[in-house]
């Protein structure tokens, strides 16, 4: 994609690649990320133009971090996470809030209502609020672009970091957006201002900020009452909704003649705009997407308002949901086809799926993390006992252990990726040495990102653009660590692996197994599938006693009690074969 304005005068494009595209007409130079759907894709996208500079960083807070410096020298720069990433950021967020900027700084965070693929239904509009930072919440592609831009010229106009705020639904849904133009201030260069009252947050200097902080908010919610974005249509004024974000879009189709006060600013709100706009209707509803956000707001006015009474506080709203809340009408929904059932799996071949088979016959329990090998939880594999949040597997494996005291050895271990383990795993294990304990981590090495879209890794060797880097050494950091057992091994052998787990969880020292295989969906790794053999079902000497099923692989079907293997889904990773007591599944030939 060119630097230079875009031949085309109008894109169809999704509410991640939009925010991409209003960063870069914004002049953002420094972008640094941690990928999380449904966030992932914007860096990507961002990468692709001309004369910006962007990173994957080993997790949140490293990559708020990489942005306030940018910031700091006088660019305009952006970090971009999904919900549960700003946990990770919050401690330079809340400090820049008082800090403030230099060049515009921009926060993307992305919401995951419906937990399509998230541990928590998190609401990102708390932080905006705590942290009292000023919070954009566009509906649709076009406004992810154009509010992107805005957050930039609010950041350095308020000297203060800007959320922007999507959704699942914004950040994928595509919508029609202008066609690129050419930066602003791109060319500008950097500039470093020196000022310790500013920029050095000792608690003297910090009282004064905050000081600040407050004003800046005041002069926040005279800027909501006239900020463009913020806007009352007026219709019919028999029923009134205050709404945002992609739920305005809801409101809009299920109330085409309803009065609406959209609200393109989340925080802070502009309040005589509400009072005008309640005044001005006969009932008032709030419809927003999970906490009563608004709505709380709203009533600390004295105003009565419907909300959370009505509309759900859980999951995703649609336009049906949104229609049934306020009239209690009840659309009529098109019959559900009838279709087989197909729960999320690990795909054919994957490396996790013979580990956690062999670690399920250890009989220990499995503290587990964030990531594809989250499945393992699933049947038929289940094979993970806890699953909290990005890096908790060794922790709360280091902590389950010393509560059964010298009991513990041997009864629990940490299950861990390796994009994960880099992200905030590595002080999980340090504590481990650090406080003697004995847990067993198994470190999941598949060579990527892989479930939010293999991006790459410190481990991995590849930046995002793709350029040689250096390769982090995760035996030499374990062992660096203090860990003196460290290990590695293939997890498709099963019966090597479960024999070095059982060696190793029962060894009253802490010890450190490394299941290495690349991902199946690695461009490597698919090159190379011509070069691995396919497996097949001797039918006259299978037995039908299903022990192969226990992988749960989608290659591996039954039918008429015998087993069957699909040669299109069948990737050759050996894991079925050494299973079968039979001797009836054969390399095909």
């Amino acid at each position: 994609m060119s630097g230079a304005p875009g031949k085309q005068n109008i894109r169809f494009i999704s509410g991640n690649e939009a925010v991409a595209q209003g960063a870069f007409e914004a002049g953002v130079r420094v972008a640094s990320a941690y990928p999380g759907t449904p966030s992932s894709e914007i860096l990507p996208e961002f990468v692709k133009y001309e004369g910006v500079y962007a990173e994957w960083a080993p997790n949140e807070k490293v990559a708020v971090e990489v942005a306030i410096g940018a910031s700091m020298a006088g660019v305009r720069a952006m970090a971009v996470m999904k919900h549960v990433g700003v946990n990770v950021a919050a401690d330079p967020i809340f400090t820049a809030s008082y800090t403030g900027v230099g060049g515009g700084l921009v926060i993307v965070a992305a919401d995951d209502p419906e937990l399509h693929s998230s541990q928590n239904e998190q609401d990102s509009r708390n932080y905006a609020y705590a942290a009292k930072i000023p919070m954009l919440d566009p509906s649709d592609s076009a406004e992810a672009r154009q509010y992107t831009r805005l957050a930039f010229e609010l950041s350095e106009k308020f000297d203060t970091p800007v959320f922007v705020r999507t959704t699942t639904r914004i950040s994928h849904a595509k919508g029609i957006v202008s066609g690129v133009e050419a930066p602003s201030g791109l060319s500008a260069p950097p500039e470093f201002k020196r000022d310790t009252a500013k920029w050095v947050m000792l608690p003297v200097n910090a009282r004064r900020r905050h000081a600040l902080v407050e004003e800046r908010t005041k002069a926040l919610r005279e800027f909501a009452e006239t900020f463009a974005e913020n806007r009352i249509e007026w219709g019919d004024r028999s029923l009134g909704i205050i709404t945002s974000s992609v739920s305005y879009q809801y409101v809009k189709e299920a109330f085409p003649e309803a009065s609406v006060l959209k609200l393109g600013m989340a925080y802070p709100m502009p309040d005589r705009m509400i009072r005008e706009f309640a005044g001005g209707v006969s009932r008032l509803v709030v419809v927003e997407e999970l906490d009563p956000f608004i709505e709380k707001h709203v009533r600390a006015l004295g105003i009565v308002v419907e909300g959370k009474d009505r509309v759900p506080i859980l999951g995703e709203l649609d336009t049906r949901i949104v229609r049934k809340s306020i009239t209690g009408e009840a659309s009529e929904l098109r019959k559900p086809e009838s279709l087989p059932m197909r729960p999320p799996n690990m795909c054919p071949g994957c490396p996790h799926r013979g580990l956690f088979t062999a670690l399920k016959k250890t009989n220990t329990v499995v503290m587990g993390d964030i990531g594809c090998y989250t499945l393992a939880a699933l049947p038929p594999l289940d094979a993970m006992d806890l699953c909290v949040c990005m890096g908790a597997a060794i922790g709360t494996a280091h902590g389950f252990e010393k509560a059964l005291g010298s009991e513990g050895t041997g009864k629990v271990v940490a299950v861990i990726g390796d994009s994960t383990f880099l992200h905030s795993g590595v002080t999980g294990l340090m504590n481990i040495i650090y406080n003697r304990g004995c847990a067993t981590v198994i470190l999941l090495d598949n060579e990527t990102t892989a479930m939010t879209g293999a991006q790459d890794h410190p481990s991995t060797g590849l930046t995002l653009r793709k350029e040689s880097t250096h390769k982090l050494d995760f035996e030499a950091l374990c062992r660096a660590l203090g860990v003196e057992h460290v290990y590695t091994v293939n997890p498709h052998d099963i019966e090597k692996t479960e024999a070095l787990l059982r060696r190793e969880i029962a060894r009253p020292q802490p010890s450190v197994v490394i299941a290495r295989a690349s991902c199946v969906l690695l461009p490597g790794h698919r090159k190379s599938r011509k070069d691995r053999p396919v497996y097949e079902v001797v039918s006259d000497t299978c037995i039908g006693c299903k022990v192969c099923a226990r992988l749960g692989c989608p290659a591996i079907g039954f039918k008429e009690d015998k087993a069957r293997i699909n040669p299109l889904l069948c990737d050759g990773c050996k894991q079925c074969p050494p299973l079968c007591k039979a001797r009836a599944i054969v390399e095909k030939a």
